[in-house]
């Protein structure tokens, strides 16, 4: 029996795959649980004409992150922290603070999609961050913290 998922599903296929499966396994598992559909003529029409338009609007994104990643490379950032006289900062500096530095450059990256490389920043300097803007797209940044 083929069958289209509509899910990631561990050992069998992502979603939207066409994959062949016993007849007991997809009639009563994963049809009734809404994991997949049954891959008939018209379904496996409509499935080619979802991804066709799904793969134009994935090349658009694509695009477009990879021109932000290319404005992304040359920017820095200054992110202000309080810091005593040996350049320790009280705290440390988070995914947050870069997001809202990033805004205030008209970057707007949600902070889920930066990861700082280092351990824990706590003291004055220049560190480097990856952004990541598409699936398997990332850009580093580059920001340096500043005693406020």
């Amino acid at each position: 029996m083929e069958v289209i998922l509509k899910q990631d599903i561990k050992g069998l296929g992502y979603k939207d795959d066409k994959v062949t499966v016993a007849n007991g396994y997809g009639r009563n598992f994963l049809i009734p649980k809404g994991m997949a559909n049954l891959a008939t003529e018209s379904a496996k029409k409509m499935h080619a004409e979802i991804l066709k338009q799904r793969a134009f609007k994935e090349d658009k994104l694509r695009k477009e992150a990879a021109s932000n990643a290319e404005k992304l490379a040359g920017v820095a950032i200054k992110v202000g922290a309080k810091a005593g006289e040996s350049g320790k900062i009280f705290g440390s500096v988070t995914t947050i603070q870069l997001a809202e530095a990033l805004q205030k450059a008209g970057y707007n990256i949600e902070r889920k999609n930066i990861e700082i490389t280092e351990d824990s920043i706590k003291q004055l300097g220049t560190y480097t961050a990856k952004v990541r803007l598409y699936k398997e797209l990332s850009a580093n940044i580059n920001f340096e913290v500043v005693a406020e």
